[in-house]
């Protein structure tokens, strides 16, 4: 690291053959001093009155500039210590949240590409397998729907038709005009399966169908009241709750 006040003692001294510039590392300026020297040494003493002013020079330089121009110290590196540590890890929260993925389905791909190859017999296997990993995936009810469909198969189309919807399904537009639900479209039942929101009247998971299936045979009565309190659910009259509070009311007579 270089001093500025012996380069200024240097430059008063040896200024005539530059050895103040060798001393700062400025070797083409010292050879020049050195030729200036020689050529002028008979006639007057050029170098030598450089020398004195660059001593002049580096004693008035503040110490931050010298450093600057002879000891590349204008950016001084940051020791590590001082440097900011980034952190290591992140917020437990965050990385709690980020191991919560969704879980993965092989039945489901593997389905679709049964299904997409017209396998449609082991697509429909697949399918029933991957509602088991993952019942609350609306997609897999549909596509068991399509795969019904295709197969002519009425009752199984308009049960995962059914639990599509229930599920969730957003789009029910795809419903009334997907290619592979065409032959459930013109089946007499489905004008009846649209207009009740996409739900059977004569559903055998329904609560009337269960109750005609007990050993203990209904009365009329008893069943026109159940039948009138589906009619008021399928309205919107009554909410889902409300319908099984009244029908276990009407059962319980």
């Amino acid at each position: 690291m270089k001093n500025k006040i012996v380069a200024a003692l240097l430059a008063f001294v040896g200024g005539f053959f530059g050895l103040h510039k060798f001393y700062l590392r400025e070797p083409g300026a010292g050879v020049f001093y050195i030729f200036l020297s020689i050529m002028t040494s008979r006639v007057f003493p050029v170098s030598s009155i450089l020398g004195v002013i660059d001593g002049l020079r580096y004693l008035m330089m503040p110490p931050s500039e010298f450093d600057r121009k002879f000891n590349n110290l204008s950016r001084r590196p940051v020791s590590r210590s001082r440097r900011p540590k980034r952190e290591r890890y992140r917020d437990k929260t965050t990385r709690d949240v980020r191991k919560v993925r969704t879980r993965s389905n092989p039945f489901k791909k593997s389905g679709l590409r049964k299904y997409k190859d017209f396998d449609i017999e082991e697509a429909i296997e697949d399918f029933q397998k991957a509602i088991k990993v993952d019942p609350n995936d609306v997609s897999i009810y549909f596509n068991l729907a399509c795969s019904y469909s295709l197969l002519e198969n009425k009752e199984q189309t308009f049960k995962y038709l059914e639990l599509a919807v229930a599920k969730g399904l957003a789009d029910q537009e795809r419903i009334l005009t997907h290619d592979d639900l065409a032959f459930i479209r013109i089946q007499p039942e489905f004008q009846d399966f649209k207009t009740g929101g996409f739900r059977l009247k004569v559903n055998p998971e329904s609560p009337v169908a269960i109750e005609s299936n007990q050993e203990k045979p209904m009365d009329d009565i008893l069943l026109a009241q159940l039948n009138r309190l589906m009619e008021l659910r399928k309205k919107g009259v009554l909410t889902e709750q409300e319908f099984l509070r009244e029908r276990k009311k009407v059962l319980a007579r």
